[in-house]
């Protein structure tokens, strides 16, 4: 699954069309929509907001403007399928003794 600062390949009719850095991911007003927050990484960049289920950020074709469209988190040539992403290892902080908790727009599947 594809989360914040992953790179996905998105393809248009089965076609890989770009590449683009999740920025963001945010619950739309619409129940169980999403707005992902894109960075297009062509010449020049460009960023594009699209409001998506979670189903379709997981790989599942939709369509936009009658074209069909699916998003494919890329994976580095060394990096298992079940291994976290950069974001997910993050450095720790031994002394941060907040009472904070991070809670995920969607929930981790295990496997």
């Amino acid at each position: 699954m594809a989360i914040i600062g992953d790179i996905v390949l998105v393809y248009q009719e089965e076609q890989p069309a770009f590449f683009a850095c999740i920025e963001d991911i945010s619950a739309d007003p619409k129940p169980d929509w999403y707005q992902v927050k894109l960075l297009i990484l062509r010449v020049p960049v460009a960023e594009a907001v699209w409001v998506l289920r979670e189903e379709y950020v997981n790989g599942e074709t939709f369509t936009m403007d009658g074209r069909r469209i699916r998003i494919e988190k890329v994976r580095g040539p060394n990096e298992p399928e079940g291994q976290p992403s950069p974001a997910d290892r993050g450095p720790k902080k031994k002394d941060d003794s907040s009472d904070s908790k991070v809670i995920s727009l969607f929930p981790r599947k295990r496997r």
